[in-house]
């Protein structure tokens, strides 16, 4: 299996029964491996990552969010980050097998509290992609107003991809902007985000909220499993202090940098990543 391989579909139910879309690689007696995406994105930010995982032995599934990419929106708008673990800890229980869960900035964030706060989901092991008890708030913000631009969509899928490279110009520009077609959905005659908007709220309601930070760092010493934060080198979101504070305050956590790679870890230098996360995995008993 190489990178680029076509996944399986599958459908798991979340918080309520809402609807959660998922794509498959590997073979269905292979420990399950969960990733999990961050805000804003789809499933689809996994696509090479996927692939590279199931063929060193895992059952990869990479589920959209609620209110991301094709899974249910939330009826009454309501995306605390409670919701996003619950449904982590619906499909961990769904699985039937204790999996590894990988989560990158909102997927790491729900994947902590439903590892650290009861009722536990009963994981083999937790990989935090570029993100913390707390962030940069001068990062998050920069990420935040992103997603507010352009409530009106675009006018094609290369209007779309132009955006994105601007908002991160660190980042090769792709040789076929079609790519991001995984990321859009038609509204009327325009190209908009694949994303409920109306999460935008709860998002920057989520910043850095009074107790938030001791909350996280208190689901991360009491999820009884080994935990890795992996950190984009140059990301803007979560600082060198910041990593170094959560590996203080949490013990059975370790860091690793991955050079040149920002928060979109995975997405920045996907080789690096796998590269920084197998050892980890190889440990896991």
């Amino acid at each position: 299996m190489t990178a680029g391989a076509r996944p399986r579909p599958r459908r798991f139910a979340g918080r309520g029964g809402i609807l959660l879309a998922a794509d498959v690689w590997g073979e269905a007696s292979s420990p399950p491996l969960v990733l999990l995406h961050g805000g804003g994105q789809t499933r689809h930010a996994w696509d090479w990552t996927g692939p590279r995982l199931a063929a060193l032995g895992w059952q990869v599934i990479a589920p959209d969010l609620r209110g991301h990419g094709t899974s249910a929106w939330s009826a009454d708008g309501d995306y605390d980050l409670g919701l996003f673990a619950e449904d982590v800890r619906a499909l961990v229980a769904d699985l039937g097998d204790r999996p590894v869960l990988i989560g990158a900035s909102l997927g790491g964030l729900s994947s902590l509290l439903a590892a650290g706060e009861a009722p536990r989901a009963a994981i083999r092991a937790l990989v935090l992609v570029d993100v913390a008890h707390r962030p940069d708030p001068r990062g998050f913000r920069r990420i935040v107003e992103f997603m507010r631009r352009r409530p009106d969509g675009f006018a094609s899928v290369g209007e779309a991809a132009a955006a994105a490279s601007a908002h991160l110009p660190r980042r090769p520009r792709p040789d076929d902007p079609e790519g991001i077609r995984n990321n859009l959905r038609r509204h009327g005659d325009r190209w908009v985000w694949h994303w409920d908007p109306r999460m935008l709220d709860s998002f920057e309601d989520r910043m850095d909220p009074p107790g938030m930070a001791e909350r996280l760092l208190d689901a991360a010493r009491h999820a009884d499993v080994p935990i890795l934060l992996v950190r984009g080198q140059i990301s803007d979101v979560v600082r060198e202090d910041i990593a170094e504070q959560f590996c203080a305050r949490v013990p059975h956590a370790r860091r690793v940098d991955v050079a040149d790679a920002g928060h979109m870890v995975a997405g920045d230098r996907n080789e690096h990543f796998i590269d920084a996360i197998v050892p980890f995995l190889e440990g896991i008993e």
